[in-house]
């Protein structure tokens, strides 16, 4: 527990700066043990948190480590856990006063179970499933119980590889049945050829995620999921980075090499794309989007595709960088279960597609404007070159130029970026006040306040948000919504990300260090609150305009993770609500009516339902001809929904002026605004956007 907060803290922080920490301080026989002790440290002195490492602690941690070592409970027995439990509430203590025998005694026995268990899969797929036999696995890990025999692990590795097994024999079946279709000289594969091809297809992705498994994974590897299975108890942003894992799991796939541009992370079995990178490869084909699972990965030159089963991140990664100008193939699993293989040509990311850009629109004898920011940029290094503020700035005034009548402040999947700049952006809405209370676990909340009275935009103002804008997005709308300066149109909430993190190597902290590199720790020292008082925690902003989109249903976002901070307010900064003759609630109402009436909205809705259905079934039909009939099944309703793919408003978006004649000199950005006004010209939410405008000029005009 902390004691006498904030001189403790400043010293501490100065401690970290001038790295004048005492060693006999943080004395250990190993390496393991002083990094155990650094980061408990630094947790107990410096995160947000003041939190309580006691029986309860450990309990978590232990039911964290076990799950992350073994999810479907494939390696270890009943009997193995038995021995585990000992510790269940004692890893407190080993973690106050280094101690890692419950950590060896896991590692160690993870390790022969996993030497035990390459003999198992290697006998299941030696002969042929057997597909007409009535049976069915449950995904759900939370139902999973340990065995508690050889015979039980057998059947439950025989059932997981079969999973494996059956669903690409299908996608291999429906493959050959479309060659045929389209060349009458093609003599489809016998089904027990294509079995035997994915069977041994398997054995190959199998052998190689046992030699990573065996040969490549290091005792530091396993150290480092039990380090982060305690950190992470603190919150779902604070985490343990090994220094070898740093660059070894880097999931941006653009960096110095031609990729796709997207960002992936492992989720379990699984590689799932976590965004998608402006600008990019990716971005531009519109084929790919978060959430989707990549299965495997094709080479151009290649006829088979490989499975990434299994596989590490970083040798997936391998596997779909490459050369610029080629083309890789991802076997794709869409968030609906639709399985389809996309071609994608590699490139370099065009990192100018993260500054904004605007577009003008007519509608009803009227001009708006639409920005687009994908994040809040600014080079705090030379803050004379560009930042997102300086070019909101230049934006809006051209649009001014133009005669617009309302503006569209797009901010969805913007991940955030310079505090500073949101604060810079939302006083060109206002005259002035506070924009953002921002506060340390012991010290007086801040007000972050707009200063400048100037107004650069006095008009109608519509804030677009979605489940992907989070952290400085989110202090936007809230503050322009706390305002009563712009209509939030969204989908239910924000990302609820209200915390800030640092990174600090803990080789700072160790005069004298001869163990090497010790690593970094990631951790959350502030909070953000609007200036209404409550948290974006969790709750993110919540829309004045909700719109109904294809994942409402599901769950995303900082409530999703595990152990994230909670809500909580503070008091109210002082400020006035924004004094204009817009109608706000007037036009809210009108919109709510129109969705209502909208039969395309309805589609979409029947749609997010159906997605939470599939999602939500965790059932596997391991019986061919049931397995087809679910197939077949998702596959009719997935029909229903095309007709939302083919949506389109009768509007023309433009570039301005100064960018028309840039396009002249440059075909590439031609290509690229062409690509953005179609998807506008396609958007529901820009849509309503531009309806609640035109609301709320006529409202103003009235009055």
């Amino acid at each position: 527990m902390r004691k006498n907060l904030f001189t403790p803290l400043i010293a501490f922080m100065m401690c970290l700066a001038s790295c004048s920490f005492i060693s006999k301080d943080f004395e250990s026989e190993d390496k393991d043990g002083l990094v155990i002790q650094l980061i408990t440290y630094v947790l107990d002195q410096a995160h947000y948190l003041d939190k309580e490492i006691d029986d309860e602690f450990s309990n978590d941690v232990f039911e964290t480590f076990i799950e992350n070592i073994d999810p479907y409970k494939r390696y270890f027995y009943s009997s193995d856990f038995k021995d585990f439990e000992e510790f269940r509430y004692s890893i407190d203590d080993s973690f106050k006063n280094p101690d890692l025998t419950f950590f060896d005694l896991v590692h160690d026995r993870f390790v022969k179970r996993i030497s035990e268990s390459k003999s198992i899969y290697k006998k299941i797929l030696s002969t042929p499933f057997d597909f007409s036999k009535d049976e069915f696995f449950n995904l759900d890990i939370d139902d999973m119980q340990f065995v508690n025999s050889e015979n039980e692990l057998y059947d439950r590795w025989r059932k997981l590889l079969k999973i494996y097994v059956i669903e690409n024999f299908h996608d291999e079946v429906k493959d050959d049945e479309r060659k045929q279709k389209n060349d009458s000289t093609f003599i489809p594969r016998t089904q027990f050829d294509i079995e035997e091809s994915v069977r041994s297809d398997l054995i190959e992705t199998m052998d190689e995620s046992y030699r990573v498994l065996q040969e490549e994974l290091q005792r530091q590897d396993w150290f480092s999921v039990y380090i982060n299975s305690f950190v992470s108890q603190y919150d779902p942003n604070t985490s343990y980075l090994d220094p070898d894992s740093r660059d070894r799991f880097d999931v941006d796939i653009s960096g110095n090499y031609a990729g796709i541009g997207a960002m992936l992370r492992k989720k379990i079995d699984k590689v799932e794309i976590t965004e998608i990178i402006s600008g990019g490869p990716a971005w531009r084909d519109n084929t790919l989007e978060k959430g989707d699972a990549i299965l495997k990965v094709r080479q151009e030159n290649e006829e088979e595709a490989v499975s990434i089963l299994g596989m590490r991140l970083s040798d997936a990664v391998k596997l779909i960088k490459g050369e610029k100008g080629t083309n890789v193939y991802l076997t794709i699993k869409k968030v609906d279960g639709n399985v389809s293989e996309i071609p994608i040509r590699r490139d370099i990311v065009q990192l100018e597609e993260t500054y904004i850009k605007s577009s003008i629109v007519s509608k009803n004898d009227a001009l708006y404007g639409v920005i687009n920011i994908p994040k809040f940029y600014i080079d705090f290094d030379n803050q004379s070159n560009r930042d997102a503020a300086k070019d909101l700035k230049l934006e809006i005034n051209r649009l001014k130029e133009q005669g617009i009548k309302g503006l569209v402040i797009d901010l969805r999947n913007n991940g955030g970026g310079s505090l500073k700049t949101v604060v810079d952006m939302a006083g060109m809405f206002i005259k002035s006040g506070p924009v953002v209370q921002v506060k340390y676990f012991d010290k007086e909340k801040q007000i972050l306040s707009d200063r400048d009275r100037s107004i650069l935009w006095s008009g109608p103002l519509v804030i677009l948000v979605n489940e992907g804008s989070a952290s400085a997005s989110e202090i936007l709308a809230a503050a322009m919504q706390d305002y009563k300066r712009a209509i939030v149109i969204g989908g239910n909430q924000t990302w609820g990300k209200g915390t800030v993190q640092v990174v600090f190597p803990l080789n700072r902290m160790v005069r004298g260090n001869t163990k090497g590199d010790l690593g970094a720790l990631r951790y959350t020292t502030q909070k953000y609150y609007r200036i209404n008082g409550g948290s974006v925690q969790l709750e993110g902003v919540k829309s004045d305009i909700n719109v109904p989109y294809r994942y409402k249903y599901l769950d995303f976002g900082e409530k999703d993770s595990e152990n994230p901070m909670q809500w909580d307010e503070i008091g109210k900064a002082d400020y006035s609500l924004w004094q204009s003759n817009f109608d706000f609630d007037q036009a809210i109402e009108k919109s709510r009516v129109r969705m209502e009436e909208n039969d395309y909205l309805k589609l979409v809705d029947e749609n997010a339902k159906w997605i939470k259905s599939i999602r939500d079934n965790k059932i596997v039909n391991l019986n061919y001809q049931d397995f087809k009939k679910d197939i077949e099944k998702n596959s009719k309703e997935t029909e229903k929904f095309k007709a939302l793919n083919e949506y389109s408003m009768n509007y023309s978006f433009k570039s301005l002026p100064y960018e028309i004649t840039q396009i002249s000199n440059d075909s590439v950005l031609g290509m690229k605004r062409e690509r953005w006004h179609k998807s506008l010209s396609k958007d529901v939410y820009i849509e309503e956007a531009l309806n609640v405008l035109s609301d709320l000029r006529f409202s103003y005009l009235e009055n």
